[in-house]
């Protein structure tokens, strides 16, 4: 019997919280894009990462929820 024993490879991270699914509308805080309005930092989501980042349709780069700074679901106003 071995003390440690390795993970399996196919095995995938599990996300406790899910904060975000996709085709859900994001709003990033006015002090990241300054000089730019609601609708130009308001973004929807292509695809949800198994580790929590998002991409985001016509933006760059994998982007993740800020801890204490949630997104806001404008979905739901």
């Amino acid at each position: 019997m071995t003390i440690f024993s390795k993970k399996e490879k196919d095995e995938k991270p599990v996300i406790k919280r899910v904060w975000a699914r996709p085709e859900m509308q994001v709003t990033f805080r006015a002090e990241i894009m300054p000089g730019s309005s609601r609708e130009d930092r308001t973004y929807r989501i292509k695809v949800v990462r198994s580790n929590g980042r998002v991409i985001l349709y016509d933006f760059p780069d994998e982007h993740r929820e800020r801890p204490g700074l949630p997104f806001v679901d404008l979905s739901d106003l």
